[in-house]
């Protein structure tokens, strides 16, 4: 009983960090009026399904969703760390330049001296692959 109730806890808890990121980013530009750049666009279509996928999964108490979470949740990982990258390390911004749109390395915010949209996107995605590890051990 124990097992299953801490299954579905990471389970809760990714898909309630992938539904607030999507709404953040709806925030930010749709609210807002943050224009994505191109990298931003591939973190959310990475992100945007994990907030259904997730919930269907934790509403069902399906831990076989993992399979699907958590290589989207990597691989989203992976584009928001370079793209925090993009930001934050001068000289590391592509080699070519935007042709249209926003630049990667743009700032819309930048809390703290270090938090930007990318690092959220981020944090979130760490979040979801650290609670589909766990949900793999519970077995």
């Amino acid at each position: 009983m124990m097992k299953a109730m801490s299954k579905q806890i990471y389970l809760y808890i990714a898909w309630l960090v992938s539904t607030v990121a999507t709404l953040g980013s709806l925030y930010f530009s749709e609210i807002r009026g943050f224009i994505p750049c191109e990298l931003c666009w591939y973190q959310r279509i990475l992100m945007y399904p994990l907030a259904f996928i997730l919930g269907v999964g934790t509403f069902q108490n399906d831990t076989s969703v993992k399979k699907f979470v958590l290589p989207m949740a990597i691989f989203g990982w992976c584009i928001s760390f370079y793209h925090y990258l993009v930001q934050k390390v001068p000289g590391f911004a592509e080699i070519k330049p935007c042709v249209s749109g926003v630049p990667c390395n743009a700032q819309y915010i930048n809390w703290f001296g270090f938090v930007t949209i990318p690092f959220l996107a981020l944090t979130a995605f760490t979040i979801i692959i650290v609670c589909m590890i766990l949900v793999k051990r519970q077995k």
